[in-house]
């Protein structure tokens, strides 16, 4: 199924599948209602459906097959919000390497571009810092976590942080976590998995710049309201059945920036979640971002975006991710 959340005319947030090539979406809990399923709590909202479980998650295959009348809406007559708006938990993981190789790389350029003679201050910079990290990465999954309630939808304007003059946008594969779990094993992993989406997260490069020198990861560079973006809908693991090689391609108004895919994961995410669940709960509708995909962002170009660019961050097998950046009036 493509798992989506909706809202209606009121601006009420509903449930809904995608049907007829994802030009239609089938309004679950209505389904629900017209079948005699109304008084099950699992229709009320996308979360409530993956956390009641594979029952529930079997009904609504059902309902968004045989669609009752009454029960489908246009796609484009409505505005989707992300699958799970806000998720429970959200982590941003580091799974691809040359992501890491290359921004390191793009940030040194971008720190001697102003010398003299450049080349030669870039061959004598000090890169230790920078192998610890790719060490400590290629040692164990690492991860932050993210302001679950600055995740918004597709379509949406991502806004501007008024502190900031270097943005970016970073393109990423993500899951949902559908079962319980604590001291998972990887190998079954993949069980907790009930599907998949697309996130963007944003980011203030100059912002990010100045605080990662306090070791404790990203904060403002990344929290700032309509920062993660996600979507266009959950895909469930059973309509992926290899994630892991899954073509990934970043454009900014319709010029192709970069593309990867998720066979680069250095870390997938049994790992993480193997590692994540280590004496930690995990909960369903938990989010883990894969991190950004090799060439998917601006900074290891060193090009950044204009108030008013399109973002379009395509997966395989899920769809298209677009968001507007724009300042705010007066800016």
């Amino acid at each position: 199924m493509r798992l989506v959340t909706y809202r209606d005319a009121s601006g009420t947030m509903r449930p809904g599948a995608l049907i007829e090539s994802d030009t239609a979406i089938v309004d679950l809990s209505k389904a629900a209602s017209a079948t005699g399923l109304g008084g099950w709590p699992a229709f009320a909202s996308i979360l409530a459906l993956v956390e009641a479980g594979d029952e529930a998650m079997q009904e609504a295959r059902r309902l968004a097959a045989r669609a009752p009348a009454g029960t489908v809406v246009e796609r484009a007559a409505v505005k989707l919000c992300a699958p799970i708006q806000p998720p429970p938990q959200m982590r941003d993981c580091s799974c691809f390497e040359l992501h890491l190789k290359q921004s390191f790389a793009a940030a040194r350029r971008a720190r001697v571009a102003h010398l003299p003679n450049p080349e030669e201050a870039l061959a004598q910079m000090n890169t230790r810092a920078d192998e610890r990290v790719i060490a400590t990465f290629n040692r164990q999954p690492i991860y932050y976590k993210c302001n679950r309630f600055a995740v918004i939808g597709p379509d949406e304007d991502v806004i501007w942080p008024s502190y900031s003059k270097a943005m970016d946008f970073e393109l990423e594969f993500a899951c949902y976590i559908g079962r319980k779990g604590k001291n998972i094993p990887r190998e079954r992993a993949r069980d907790h998995i009930v599907g998949y989406t697309i996130f963007n997260d944003m980011s203030a490069r100059d912002a990010q710049a100045m605080e990662m020198g306090g070791m404790l990861g990203p904060a403002k560079s990344k929290d700032f309201d309509t920062g993660n973006v996600m979507g266009p809908c959950l895909v469930t693991a059973d309509e992926l059945p290899d994630p892991y090689d899954l073509a990934m391609i970043a454009r900014v108004n319709g010029e192709e920036w970069g593309r990867g895919s998720t066979r680069d994961m250095r870390w997938r995410f049994e790992d993480v979640i193997e590692h994540i669940s280590r004496d930690e709960t995990l909960y369903p509708g938990e989010v883990l971002g894969s991190g950004t995909v090799g060439n998917g962002c601006g900074l290891e170009q060193l090009r950044y975006l204009k108030p008013g660019d399109l973002i379009e961050l395509e997966v395989e097998g899920i769809g298209i991710l677009r968001s507007r950046i724009v300042k705010p009036k007066g800016d």
